[in-house]
Parts: structure tokens; sequence; C-alpha cells
């Protein structure tokens, strides 16, 4: 017997995500030295984590045989205090991946539906399939959110909508009035979960307002993370604010010690350090404007982006992924997203944004 018949039919249809390809990884495929591979995949911070994690993070390393605080009090108070919320409005999630899992089983089963976009985040089909609901996706324009569909995919049936703003991987945003608009005619069924696990790359402009929106819109959830402007991927820490009764039944799903303590006084420490977070945001833009003039350069498309990274279309995508690995370059095919002439990379530093730029010249040329 086939053990894995025993699963339900909608958990064996799920294809697992694929993550960005570890540096260690290609190192032993192809014989590399894993010093002069430049991982550029995985939309991870160039710069580091903040010296005031750091250290954080040495001083609770002796008390690691500890459980954690359950309930992430001091990180939860850090999070209140930082963005005007109260206490019983936040969830904490190992990594904003588990706010959105954690949305989707404490409010969707058979018989529901999700909606999201085409080219949007894989994780949003993969958690409601687990749970057996039904997704709807629709159709991008532009490369970008199509609010007018999403209105018109909405039905009874319809109880959790995903927005990333800004999207991955097309690095596409949505303006703030068509986006507050959209939510305001949104029936209270139905709950909208606004993904902006990159609005610290965001120009002061740009910058997100829908915080602010939580008191008007109880139907609202907003996700959060520690793994990119602030660089603690490896440790998995990520956060959503929402309505005091919506908060509720995410805990009631959460699984207890879900937030390691380690990851806690490194994101406390990460919120107090403005500066880092100043400096992460400085040399994304220049990095950014580095790779976007030597697509120009190149002669390449690519879709403007608002992340730290940018999806750009080349010929033979695939065959070109694999001619970076060879170089030890590592980047991000994203046809699973239905863009297979394009990749993704990751803005990096300097150094590594010339490395990948010059390789990808020699690849191109040729």
């Amino acid at each position: 017997m086939n053990l894995s018949q025993l699963a339900p039919d909608y958990i064996r249809a799920i294809a697992p995500y694929q993550g960005g390809k570890p540096i260690s990884e290609l190192a032993r495929e192809m014989g590399l030295n894993e010093a002069d591979i430049v991982k550029l995949a995985s939309n991870e911070n160039p710069l580091g984590i903040s010296p005031k994690a750091q250290m954080a993070i040495d001083n609770a390393i002796p008390d690691i045989a500890r459980y954690p605080d359950g309930n992430s009090f001091a990180l939860r108070d850090a999070v209140s205090k930082k963005f005007n919320v109260a206490l019983n409005q936040i969830v904490f999630g190992n990594g904003s991946n588990d706010i959105l899992e954690l949305a989707a089983r404490a409010f969707l089963s058979k018989g529901c539906e999700s909606i999201y976009s085409q080219h949007a985040f894989a994780v949003y089909p993969l958690v409601t399939q687990a749970v057996g609901a039904h997704g709807v996706v629709v159709p991008a324009k532009d490369f970008a959110h199509d609010l007018e569909g999403f209105a018109k995919a909405v039905n009874d049936k319809t109880r959790l909508i995903f927005i990333a703003n800004p999207n991955n991987p097309t690095g596409t945003l949505i303006e703030k009035d068509a986006l507050r608009a959209f939510i305001h005619a949104v029936p209270s069924h139905v709950l909208i979960l606004l993904d902006e696990a990159y609005d610290e790359y965001l120009s002061a402009d740009n910058k997100s307002e829908a915080i602010g929106w939580l008191a008007e819109f109880p139907n609202l959830i907003i996700s959060r993370t520690f793994s990119k402007a602030y660089g603690l991927a490896g440790l998995r820490v990520g956060f959503g604010l929402m309505h005091a009764d919506v908060a509720d039944m995410l805990n009631r799903v959460r699984q207890p010690f879900n937030v390691n303590s380690i990851a806690q006084v490194a994101a406390i420490a990460s919120l107090a350090d403005d500066d880092f977070v100043a400096r992460s945001y400085a040399a994304n833009k220049a990095g950014m404007a580095q790779l976007t003039q030597g697509f120009n350069k190149l002669g390449l498309e690519y879709i403007p982006s608002h992340g730290n990274f940018v999806s750009f279309k080349v010929k033979n995508a695939t065959e070109v992924n694999q001619k970076l690995l060879q170089k030890g370059v590592i980047v991000r095919p994203i046809a699973n997203y239905e863009m297979p002439d394009y990749l993704r990379v990751s803005v990096g530093l300097f150094s590594e944004n010339a490395r990948f730029l010059e390789v990808l010249e020699e690849i191109v040329k040729k």
C-alpha cells in the first residue's frame, strides 16, 4: 500500500514550496568554493543584521535551555508601542508565512474560497489548499493586482483575500487610495490579508497607511516580517496586526512557543534600530539603481520594483539561470509564477550586484 494515499487528495495535490537554492547546495553540485558564490535569490538583507540585534542575541544565548515566552510579551509590548496598536491586536508567527497559514487555518475550510492574484506569492495557494479550500486566481494586469477583477471574484463562498503590497515576485505596488477604496467595498464577511513584507523598502511617499485603517475595517489583517529589511530571515519571526476578535481566532490555532526566544529578543532590538533600517533602505535604493542601469545597458526588459528585488526578462531563462549557477551566481527562476521568461534577482551589496551583472553580460552577449 502507498501510504501517501492515506492523506486527503487536496494534500497529495500540493506542490511543495521551493525556496532559493542554498549556497552550500550549489557548492556541492558544482564543486565551487562557498566563499566565491553570490546568492541573490531570496530577498535577504545584504547588510546582515542590526548590531543591536547581534548584541541581544549574544546576551540571550545562555538562556536557550528554557522555553520562550509563549505569548511574546516583551516583543508584543515593543510592537504595540512602535505601531500604536493594542496588545490584543497582535499575533506573532514563525515568520510572516506563519501568519498567512494561521489565517487560512482559522477561517478557511472545505467549501470556502480564497482569492489571490496571478504572479503573487506562492504561499497563498499553498495555505489555501492545505485546509481543503478552493483558491481563486485573478489574472494580473501588467503584472499587478487587478482590484476590479478581485471585486468581481468575491461571492458568498469567499472568506479570505490575499494581497501582497509590494507584490513578490513582480515588485508592483497598489496605490493607497485605490487599495483603501477596495477594502471599503469588500463585504464584511470577507477577511483581507494585506501582506506588507517589503514595506520598509518603500519611499516615504509610498509607505503603507494601512495600520491606521484597522479601526475602520475589522476584517483587515496586516502581516509584517523581520526577515527582509531587519535581516532576521534565519530566525523566522513575523507578526500580524488585526481586530482583537480576529487575533483571538488565530491564537487558537497558533502552536505554543512558535517564536523562539532568540528571535524574540533580536526582533525587539531590531525595532529599536532605526539607523540600521535607514541604511538598509539606502543600500537597497542604490543597489536597485545599479541593477536596473545594468539591465538598460544590456537591453533587457525588467518590471520596475518597489521591493528589494527585481524581475527581468531574458531569452531562454532556464538556460541562463543554469549558466549563472555554473558561474557561482544564484538568482531565482520564477517559471512557477507563470513567468517562464523571467528571472528574479535580489538586491545585494555593490560588489555582488556587479558580479551578477558581469556574469549576466557574458552569458547574454554570447
